[in-house]
């Protein structure tokens, strides 16, 4: 051999050891690159981006197994932007896990031993680094699907026809009869040979692009055992239950993993010998698409034990990312329920957790309250904060508060309502129908009802708000409804004082400057600053003093004057 011989073989070889280093030490980069995002993230708010189409996949989860409980309606869930707070919660590294938690939020429980167990799990995790590191790597190996969520790709495989494989067959059939021509009649077998494979690999791409979309199922299900495999190797006593199913499950989908390893992962363009060769082999016998088929009967025969591990995995990864999220809290509790239907709500340094630099407010209540007080005082984000506290402390066992002793509820809002163009309505409509949802609700058996309705009836005059809104509030307190009501109407406050206890935010104003301090206050707002601060924007004096004299004379007297 010439020299240049000798450097052909050595590149050739060198290139066959970086092949085969690459392929041996895949799932070891792997696993560096879960733990790397893991570190770097524990103990942090996300700051992952969402596609439009990936947010309606992590809802997809819900939606399709919601039953008959109670969960949490959308007017109630935007109002409280509850998008938001699940994202700030969101330290999942796969599909399962966000749709779990994302179902979680929307799932209120009702019973203190699901609440503890959750907190038992989730503590294990804060406080066992290592196991949790390992969980979450292992976890990781499911992946992250985009438009649809996982447990859509796995039910629409499942939902598949299988056609059957009688005419695969025939197609490796005809390969062993060229093959026998070939071996009878060379010069003739060589021309049989090429049309059956020609033949094959046509038929075989005209069959696939059928079922391609599919295929991400595919490699959906093989992560999926491949994760409970690795998880099923832990042996902790605190985390028996959840292992045990795991392994169960692993165990019965054993058949479907070698399955697998015929149709591929899906991947493509990984660079392994094995799959390039493994592609010419798919095409020219169809054998992918022969176990493709036999997929379909087997995920069918056992869809209730891959939803079960899609719900187990679930489960252990949104109590880490609650786990996470606790550390991210300057300070939090967990709640101290009260069983049976009431209206007891108390709790200490309560603060929105989505808030930069917030104002913590406590409150100890066992009626409706009323909230008075001028624009941007804090009426709207106490109403929040506590509608969201109420709801985590029901859902995540984690309160942003350092005390919440209340009873389980029903949480519903009014709030942030908007006309509904399409349907023709105008916000009054929408007003209306929205207050009416809760007034059905409190008539519903079930745990007591919680509501929160800012400015009610806002969409019409004031004659008619504060005839109708005195009725409708009166009506829902009396309803045994826990209501927490925001308006600029004083007049409901003494109106409704038998019902309502009445709490008020203020500003002050120094040096032509309006000043919120977000304290909440006992007690109906006794200020009036919003012709003050026509002064302060620069209004002429003319039009200040003539509001204030107008004002003033319907104060004394109940009469309107220009």
């Amino acid at each position: 051999m010439d020299s240049n011989m000798y450097l052909y073989i050595a590149i050739g070889v060198i290139l066959l050891a970086v092949l085969i280093y690459r392929i041996v030490t895949k799932e070891q980069r792997r696993r560096k690159k879960y733990l790397a995002a893991i570190m770097k993230n524990w103990g942090q708010i996300p700051n992952r981006e969402y596609e439009y189409d990936e947010f309606q996949g992590i809802g997809s989860y819900y939606k399709k197994t919601k039953g008959k409980e109670f969960t949490i309606d959308d007017i109630t869930w935007n109002d409280l932007d509850m998008d938001s707070v699940f994202m700030s919660i969101n330290n999942t590294q796969s599909s399962v896990g966000e749709e779990y938690l994302y179902k979680m939020l929307r799932t209120p429980c009702f019973e203190q031993k699901i609440l503890d167990e959750r907190n038992r799990v989730i503590e294990y995790f804060r406080t066992h680094e290592k196991e949790r590191i390992s969980y979450q790597i292992d976890i990781a190996h499911v992946g992250r699907t985009k438009k649809l969520s996982l447990y859509d790709y796995i039910s629409n495989f499942a939902e598949l026809e299988n056609e059957g494989n009688f005419r695969h067959y025939l197609h490796i059939l005809l390969i062993f009869v060229a093959a026998i021509i070939l071996v009878q009649n060379p010069a003739f077998g060589i021309l049989a040979v090429i049309f059956v494979l020609g033949y094959n690999i046509y038929e075989y791409f005209k069959t696939k692009s059928d079922i391609e979309p599919y295929f991400v199922c595919v490699g959906a299900v093989l992560r999926l055992i491949h994760s409970c495999e690795y998880l099923g190797k832990h042996n902790e006593p605190e985390l028996k239950p959840y292992l045990d199913t795991l392994r169960e499950g692993a165990k019965n989908l054993a058949s479907l993993k070698k399955d697998v390893k015929y149709i591929g992962s899906g991947d493509k363009l990984t660079g392994d010998l094995g799959e390039i060769v493994m592609d010419y082999v798919r095409m020219f016998t169809h054998i992918d698409i022969i176990k493709f088929n036999n997929m379909i009967g087997k995920v069918q025969k056992n869809i209730k034990t891959i939803r079960t591990l899609l719900e187990t995995i679930g489960q252990l990864e949104a109590y880490i990312a609650i786990a996470s999220y606790r550390e991210c809290l300057p300070f939090y509790c967990r709640g101290d329920m009260i069983e049976g239907n009431g209206t007891v709500l108390e709790a200490k340094d309560m603060y929105h957790p989505l808030v930069e630099e917030p104002v913590a407010n406590s409150i100890y209540e066992k009626r409706s309250v009323l909230l008075t007080g001028s624009n941007a005082s804090g009426k709207s984000t106490f109403l929040k904060t506590t509608a969201i506290c109420a709801l985590l402390a029901q859902t995540i066992d984690t309160i942003p508060a350092h005390s919440y002793h209340a009873n389980f509820f029903r949480v519903y809002s009014s709030m942030a309502l908007k006309d509904n163009l399409q349907g023709n309505e105008s916000y009054y409509m929408v007003e209306i129908r929205s207050l009416k949802r809760i007034m059905d609700a409190a008539k519903e058996k079930g745990a007591t009802v919680l509501c929160f309705v800012d400015e009610v009836l806002r969409g019409t005059n004031t004659v008619e708000r504060i005839a109708a809104s005195s009725r409708i509030l009166q009506s829902l307190s009396q309803s045994g409804v826990m209501c927490f009501a925001a308006t600029h109407d004083i007049e409901l406050t003494q109106l409704l004082n038998d019902y309502y206890s009445n709490y008020h935010f203020k500003e002050e104003i120094v040096d032509n400057d309006i000043i919120f301090n977000y304290r909440l206050n006992k007690g109906s707002a006794t200020t009036r600053n919003a012709i003050r601060l026509l002064q302060i924007m620069g209004y002429e004096e003319d039009v200040i003093e003539k509001a204030d004299q107008t004002a003033k004379h319907f104060l004394d007297t109940g009469i309107w004057e220009m």
